[in-house]
């Protein structure tokens, strides 16, 4: 019986995280059904609750040395943790997990993580240290190989593979109908989704969304719903754009699990994001897809299934955006087949992360059978 602890931004109401943890459980249970698996969070009985692990506080540092102590692999990640653009100390904090494992003589994997960027000479030789100290990495994309090549991190095994998300399971649109239907979002109209998020007070890229949710509206008679993909500060931000809005938007103000929101997403005709994970749920459900860029992972991601962002947030504008649209809404077959091609050989690659952190800790009959059963 294999035992893990899990590092990550997990307990904190992101969605897209929520998501990651979801599939890492997914996908390393089905390797090995009797695994152990500890989360270190931010809100321990919530992550006990929503995804059925046991989990110790983030800030418990007996709690989590004891919890390595006993596990076979520290796996730090999926996500962007270690970076220092959206916060300067947790960078430190993720750090200081990986030293303390290997101080306590626990196997570290990085696993499926997007590299950076780390700014700061300082910041930078830390991270070197820390990252040649793990047994293994696996990043999601190429752009964070490239970071870890940058910071001279070559000790460790290093594989390409995807973001964890894209292992999981697609799940049925029932639940998100209902959901669409309890606010008003049912019928014949075409469906537009847009993931947005508060960034640096930004108002710009505000008023372009929302004149681009009017255009929407106007020209193919569709409804526009703004999905909050971390709550509540998400609904805050879509409510902030829905007040510049002409015609009427649809803001879904509740919380919702990784399963209903794939759901939802699963019934629109088109989503435009900002948030990375609402754009990997797209991929997941089969849905053409729009990035708005404010952080090197959109652009890496948007990349690996052929595709780039039409703007960042600084510089978007309206007529680009709407240009984007006009295209996917006349090709969304052509757009649907190609990304499913795509999305395909990425769902493997996020399934070889579990595989190499089976085999890591030496599971590997369990991974032999998993692998035979994936080719059935």
């Amino acid at each position: 019986m294999s035992n893990i602890v899990i590092s990550g931004y997990y307990g904190s109401k992101n969605a897209g995280d929520e998501a990651m943890l979801a599939a890492m459980i997914e996908v390393l249970s089905d390797i090995d059904p009797k695994i152990r698996i500890t989360v270190i969070s931010a809100n321990p009985s919530d992550t006990q609750k929503r995804h059925g692990v046991a989990s110790v506080s983030w800030l418990n540092l007996f709690d989590i040395a004891k919890a390595m102590m006993r596990a076979d692999l520290l796996l730090s990640g999926g996500g962007s943790l270690l970076q220092n653009v959206t916060s300067g100390r947790s960078l430190y904090y993720y750090m200081g997990i990986l030293f303390l494992a290997k101080c306590l003589g626990t196997p570290v994997m990085l696993y499926a993580q997007g590299i950076g960027p780390i700014y700061g000479a300082f910041a930078r030789r830390m991270m070197q240290f820390v990252g040649n100290m793990a047994n293994l990495i696996t990043v999601r994309d190429s752009g964070s190989l490239g970071e870890l090549e940058r910071l001279h991190i070559h000790k460790p095994p290093i594989h390409v593979t995807a973001d964890p998300v894209l292992a999981i399971h697609p799940v049925d649109k029932e639940m998100g109908r209902a959901v669409l239907k309890s606010y008003g979002a049912s019928g014949a109209k075409p469906l537009v989704g847009i993931s947005v998020r508060e960034w640096r007070c930004w108002t710009h890229y505000k008023d372009i969304i929302a004149q681009a949710a009017d255009q929407i509206v106007e020209e193919f008679d569709a409804r526009v719903v703004f999905l909050p993909m971390q709550y509540p500060e998400d609904v805050a931000a879509a409510e902030t754009i829905a007040l510049r809005t002409k015609e009427k938007s649809i803001v879904l103000n509740d919380e919702y699990t990784t399963s209903e929101l794939l759901s939802i997403v699963g019934n629109l005709d088109l989503l435009i994001g900002i948030r990375l994970h609402a754009l990997i749920f797209a991929g997941v459900m089969g849905v053409p897809m729009i990035g708005m860029s404010y952080d090197p992972k959109i652009d890496r991601f948007l990349q690996s299934i052929g595709e780039d962002v039409v703007g960042d947030l600084e510089n978007v504008t309206v007529d680009t955006l709407m240009v984007r649209v006009r295209k996917k809404w006349n090709d969304k077959a052509i757009f649907r087949k190609m990304n499913a091609q795509l999305l395909s050989g990425l769902r493997d690659a996020a399934s070889k992360n579990a595989e190499l952190a089976m085999e890591l800790i030496g599971n590997n009959k369990a991974v032999k059978r998993f692998r035979e059963m994936k080719n059935e």
